[in-house]
């Protein structure tokens, strides 16, 4: 392969090739597309890879050690930590902020929980959150859902320093790179990291050699969203524009109460029309449009807007824009046959059911057997031809491109895996198309970017998939430069 002006050239025999300025040797490596992370938080990624990471803890007791260890060596200010999960804690029971306070005294703590919809927060950093008591969510023992949880994280995250933030940014860039991840969508928005925040992480990767970041901002247009996408020239108006919230903290939005809380069905967060306007408004000027959507309540309101919005401009117009859902880990047949009929991306994340799904998992516990093995169908998706994106959701679950390929294929019910190319397509090409910046004639042909992964392996590519291997990245090249690892 040659690689001109960051693009793939030419493809033939090694004899046959033109002359290059610089020679990269395979060594018997295997060469692929670099890997597309498609939902990634890179800030707060960063900041569990650099400080406190709670997704290994097993009990109360263990969280609050690790929150004690943290407080007396990490620097003054808000202590941030993300991953905790109480499935299957023997104390029964969440994180409270009686439990923080104990060993914090008044320092601000934010932990969120696994699926960064709910946190538990110490006092301190309540008294930082003006009328966060009298907003939905809010709970007297520190443990935050909707509204208030969300105006506890801008606070905490707000709190972060630039160079503290800068730091963590580039620690989930190199670690991207490490993995053979040439590319990550960043979902950015107002209740997630801030406008600044996006600003510094672009203007990051844009002046460092690195994998490449594509933003989207997750802002309604009737609130001025469409006005950061247009300054900041981003991928699109959506990404975590949250519709919903999380199974795990009972805020996803369903059409069915959860069977461990049948006094909820989760809710959603806006009204229909809101929707409607911002399909619309996103629609007319051409750009894509992308939410946040776990419970099936959510999906069909979603697809409900869109509805009205092909009425009024077109099923063209529509599909040109290639409107994204995120997640969407609840849905059926007519929902799937919408997306493919409005030409909307699917992008998920196979981890999600690697981590809780099957007959036994915490989606079993908040849903029943049956509605948990029906969730996250991406057979159904792709079949009916609906294109699949594979994410992370960083720090939701680990980046882990290979590791997402596998749980895509391996998923709990075996009639929603994917057949191996498909899961690998959707974890590259995949990420192009979900952004509408696909090669027509595919990832590794000339003209196309030269975005590629060298991986230290004798196998081929089917050897990889069939044996479930995680080979390690030997190189990397984003739009033709050389990365080092």
């Amino acid at each position: 392969m040659a690689v001109t002006d960051g693009a793939v050239a030419w493809l033939g025999d090694a004899g046959d090739a033109p002359r290059a300025d610089r020679v990269l040797p395979g060594d018997g490596a295997l060469l692929t597309p670099a890997f597309v992370d498609a939902h990634v938080h890179a800030t707060a990624t960063g900041l569990a890879l650099t400080g406190l990471d709670l997704h290994s803890r097993s009990s109360v007791a263990e969280a609050v050690d690790a929150v004690a260890a943290a407080h007396r060596t990490a620097p003054p200010g808000v202590l941030l930590g993300t991953g905790w999960d109480e499935t299957g804690w023997p104390e029964g029971r969440r994180l409270t902020r009686a439990d923080l306070d104990a060993v914090v005294g008044d320092r601000p703590v934010y932990l969120a929980r696994v699926d960064v919809h709910s946190a538990t927060v110490s006092t301190a950093l309540l008294d930082r959150v003006p009328g966060v008591r009298g907003l939905p969510g809010f709970s007297a023992d520190g443990q935050l859902r909707l509204d208030a949880h969300h105006a506890a994280r801008q606070a905490a995250y707000g709190a972060v320093a630039a160079p503290q933030r800068a730091a963590a940014q580039a620690a989930t860039l190199d670690a991207a790179a490490r993995l053979g991840i040439g590319t990550v969508h960043e979902m950015a928005g107002p209740e997630v990291s801030g406008a600044e925040d996006l600003r510094a992480l672009l203007a990051l990767a844009a002046g460092r050699p690195g994998p490449r970041v594509l933003g989207y901002w997750g802002e309604l247009a009737e609130r001025g969203g469409l006005d950061l996408v247009r300054e900041l020239g981003l991928a699109g108006a959506g990404g975590d524009l949250f519709c919903d919230g999380a199974l795990g903290s009972h805020t996803a939005a369903l059409s069915a109460p959860y069977l461990d809380r049948p006094d909820t069905a989760g809710a959603l967060r806006f009204e229909t029309a809101q929707l409607v306007d911002h399909v619309r408004a996103c629609t007319a000027a051409g750009i894509q449009a992308g939410f946040h959507v776990i419970g099936d309540a959510a999906v069909d309101q979603v697809l409900d807007a869109v509805g009205v919005v092909v009425g009024e401009l077109g099923v063209a117009a529509v599909r040109a824009c290639r409107h994204r859902l995120e997640h969407v880990e609840m849905t059926g047949p007519e929902a799937v046959e919408r997306m493919r009929a409005w030409g909307m991306v699917a992008s998920v994340q196979p981890a999600f059911d690697a981590a809780w799904g099957g007959d036994a998992g915490m989606y079993a516990e908040r849903l029943g057997v049956e509605r948990a093995l029906g969730a996250n169908p991406f057979a159904d998706l792709a079949d009916a031809g609906v294109a699949l994106a594979l994410g992370s959701d960083a720090p939701v679950t680990p980046m882990d491109p290979w590791g997402g390929v596998h749980a895509a294929v391996d998923h709990h019910e075996r009639a929603s895996g994917l057949r191996p190319f498909d899961a690998f397509d959707a974890a590259t090409h995949g990420g192009w198309h979900a952004v509408r910046a696909e090669h027509p004639a595919g990832p590794l042909a000339p003209g196309a970017p030269a975005d590629l992964a060298l991986w230290a392996t004798a196998d081929t590519l089917s050897a990889v998939l069939a044996g479930r291997a995680r080979p390690g990245c030997s190189g990397l090249v984003v739009a033709g430069r050389v990365l080092p690892l």
